[in-house]
């Protein structure tokens, strides 16, 4: 069965439901391309009707991702489900569909400054790359807005994978919070020694605590310059990503109502199904079981 036929069977089966105005505008074709192909003025073209049903699958594989993925990323996941479209075709589906990625707005940053002198050497020195997981992570904590009150998200990321390997949420900014992020990190991930922890130079990462919580495990502490958001670049990005992609998208009540979309939005998409294009469009979780596989392989 043609496309053609198979969104004017769609149309005619549901229009007593929904309308003919709202099935043409979510479809993506007009009105009068559905009457003028019922017969009452003429035909619409095949392209018209093809066009409209490649659409419907972008769409669809848009709302699927958190209806985050601009043309990059959405032309990548179709890709994976065999529609050999380039990005511009996608970028054009798109406004047809009437969809758009989710923009990155430009926000002020949360300054901390460092109340103690337990700091460490800059070990990373914006290298942010390692050829293996647990060999260099990055940590550092943002602050999500609510209706309640500031919600502080604190996160450590592999810089292999990009993965999130620990992440705490509270309503305040001791140094539990880190002490939770790195813990997770570490009783998941069990690293070797030497792994490097990299973050700012904020009090909760000079804490006595958290020093000590790195040296008990083999961790090698680094840190960046105070007040330079490039020496954490990548914690940067992350949490600009997860602004763009999530907070900023809708005002929040209440901080359980924040915490619990953080967790679904870190454990159900950014790790395993989000596509990274410097992962070679793989998500962080799908990454790492690649490097397994050729490891196996290898060996």
């Amino acid at each position: 069965m043609s496309f053609r036929a198979e969104l004017l069977e769609f149309i005619d089966a549901e229009k007593t439901v929904y309308g003919v105005r709202r099935l043409c505008r979510v479809l993506g074709v007009s009105k009068s391309a559905y009457y003028e192909h019922r017969g009452r003025d003429g035909g619409a073209s095949t392209s018209d009707w093809s066009d409209a049903h490649d659409a419907h699958t972008a769409r669809a594989a848009w709302a699927e991702h958190r209806r985050v993925y601009g043309a990059r990323r959405l032309t990548a996941e179709l890709r994976h489900r065999g529609h050999r479209w380039n990005r511009k075709k996608v970028a054009r589906l798109m406004r047809v569909a009437g969809v758009e990625g989710a923009h990155r707005r430009r926000r002020g940053k949360y300054g901390r400054r460092s109340l103690t002198t337990a700091t460490a050497p800059d070990l990373v020195e914006r290298q942010f790359t390692a050829s293996e997981p647990n060999k260099l992570w990055v940590a550092d904590i943002t602050y999500l807005r609510s209706w309640e009150g500031f919600l502080y998200l604190a996160v450590v990321i592999d810089a292999c994978s990009r993965k999130v390997v620990g992440w705490a949420m509270a309503d305040h900014l001791r140094t539990e919070l880190v002490l939770d992020a790195v813990g997770m990190a570490i009783f998941t991930r069990k690293p070797d020694p030497g792994l490097i922890h990299h973050n700012d130079r904020g009090s909760q990462y000079t804490a006595y605590e958290f020093g000590r919580t790195l040296r008990t495990s083999g961790i090698l502490a680094s840190m960046g310059r105070v007040g330079s958001a490039f020496d954490n670049a990548m914690a940067e990005t992350f949490f600009a990503t997860l602004k763009t992609e999530l907070v900023y998208r809708r005002s929040w009540p209440t901080r359980h109502e924040l915490e619990m979309e953080v967790f679904s939005y870190l454990e159900g998409f950014y790790n395993p199904r989000r596509r990274h294009s410097r992962l070679g469009n793989l998500s962080p979780t799908d990454y790492e079981q690649q490097l397994v596989t050729q490891n196996e392989a290898s060996a």
